[in-house]
């Protein structure tokens, strides 16, 4: 191998900085995550029956998670989350998987800033400029008030992360911590004022048509509920890699599991059904004004730093993922790179260019969710079935967390429902209303392009043939 100077290992190797409880502060993303669908879910599924389906994708998420703990251990160098697991696993079987988890990993979170900025937009409109309804259009890009707040605000989170990790996690812990106000307010508050009833309460999933619309939702909850796997993404960055790792997995999960259980209930009983279906994104601002009264905006504030919390923790997780793209070789090699501070710029301008694009095409948040939903949930189903592949294929690879057996059989259990969640999910688009031929046909383009890129990284940026590969 060629000699790497100090100057060039600065820039290849991300600084190990963070702490266990730092990846939980990132974890806690997927409790605001929950803001986003929330509505459009009791909407669909009935109080009842967004209680319940919350509390399942919960449930498998924590499953799922428990299960990284190991594989997060056993590659604790790696910046590509679950993706790299996935393809570590693979990669002997079919090597195509690489890029394919790789891109699908990378695109729903990196396009959770166009999620959440179009919901800060909404809010703000909806608060403070509701008399600002304008709109411009040219071909399919729209912009708007809301969309125009939330391009801001992408662009600053975007200088944010450029500055380093130190700060943006003094932002995360910052946004973290006043996420925690509206949750204990939404929680906390209904049960102690009055109106909360859970009578009024519906339930919408009746015979096989509820089954296939529970199964479309799962689909669409996914991410939201999966994502508390971000904290392997960071790895490399803890400074005790292998504990630190689990234990924010584990942290992470099992306060999400709580959240993912209580709001949907609390909050459904406290607003009820018929005024969330009349305002599902921005419900959450009269919910405010009955809890708080004269504080709403100051708490309105406080949602919207949850959002930013997510978008944060969406830009940095997702740059991450594609740099180790061009690093691991799936990839363009320019994105493989680092500046001084140990920042992947060129990966954070990549995002940046594709969530102004997203924003202003796609538009809806559940339709952009729809739309990076597929590829994620294929990275679950390839990095689940992989944590079976490795037991057999690579049993004496050192494992510092090694689960029980029953972990086995349940990773392929859960491969196996995911997989099913996809197919009906990803066919089942009109049962939520959200998403169609175009969110699908982006989805599939999205898993081209990278197969392509990975392929032209293969067979022209590498140049070497088969006998140089197999003697380095």
């Amino acid at each position: 191998m060629a000699e790497t100077t100090s100057t060039e290992q600065t820039s290849t190797e991300l600084h190990k900085t963070m702490r266990w409880y730092d990846g939980f502060a990132m974890s806690l993303t997927m409790p605001a995550a929950l803001i986003a669908s929330l509505g459009a879910s009791i909407v669909g599924l009935g109080g009842w029956g967004a209680v319940l389906l919350w509390s399942v994708s919960m449930l498998l998420a924590t499953g799922a998670n428990w299960i990284y703990t190991e594989l997060a251990a056993m590659f604790p160098e790696s910046s590509g989350g679950i993706a790299a697991y996935a393809a570590e696993a693979w990669k002997k079987r079919a090597p195509i998987v690489g890029p394919l988890a790789a891109i699908g990993y990378w695109f729903p979170w990196t396009t959770s800033l166009s999620v959440y900025a179009g919901i800060i937009g909404a809010l703000v409109q909806s608060q403070w400029f509701p008399d600002q309804d304008w709109s411009w259009e040219v071909g399919p890009i729209e912009l708007n008030f809301p969309i125009v707040v939330g391009l801001s605000v992408i662009g600053i989170l975007y200088l944010l992360n450029v500055v380093g990790v130190r700060i943006t996690m003094t932002f995360v812990y910052i946004t973290g911590g006043i996420l925690l106000i509206p949750l204990a307010v939404f929680i906390v508050g209904p049960l102690l004022a009055n109106g909360f009833d859970v009578s009024g309460l519906t339930w919408n999933l009746h015979g096989v048509e509820g089954l296939r619309t529970a199964l479309v939702w799962l689909y669409v909850m996914a991410w939201t509920s999966f994502g508390v796997e971000v904290c392997a993404t960071f790895a490399p960055e803890y400074r005790n890699t292998v504990s630190d790792t689990a234990k924010a997995l584990k942290a992470g999960v099992l306060f999400s599991l709580g959240v993912f259980v209580l709001l949907p209930l609390i909050l459904t009983g406290y607003v009820g059904e018929g005024a969330i279906a009349d305002a599902p994104t921005t419900f959450y601002v009269e919910a405010f004004q009955n809890l708080v009264g004269g504080a709403a905006d100051i708490m309105v504030l406080f949602l919207i730093c949850s959002l930013l919390l997510i978008m944060v923790t969406g830009l940095a997780d997702g740059s991450r993922v594609l740099y180790n793209m061009g690093k691991e070789g799936t990839s363009l090699r320019q994105l493989g790179v680092l500046n001084k501070r140990g920042v992947p710029v060129r990966a954070l301008t990549v995002a940046l260019v594709v969530n102004v694009l997203v924003l202003t095409v796609l538009k809806t948040p559940l339709a952009i969710i729809v739309t990076g939903n597929l590829g994620y949930i294929l990275t679950h189903i390839f990095a689940l079935s992989g944590f079976f592949l490795l037991r057999k294929d690579r049993p004496d690879l050192a494992r510092p967390i090694r689960l029980p057996a029953v972990f086995v059989p349940l990773s392929l259990v859960l491969s196996a429902l995911l997989a099913v969640i996809l197919v009906v999910g990803a066919t089942g688009f009109e049962v939520t209303g959200y998403g169609g031929f175009k969110e699908l046909s982006v989805a599939f383009g999205v898993l081209a392009v990278a197969v392509a890129l990975w392929l032209y990284r293969r067979n022209v940026q590498d140049r070497r043939s088969v006998p140089e590969q197999v003697q380095s």
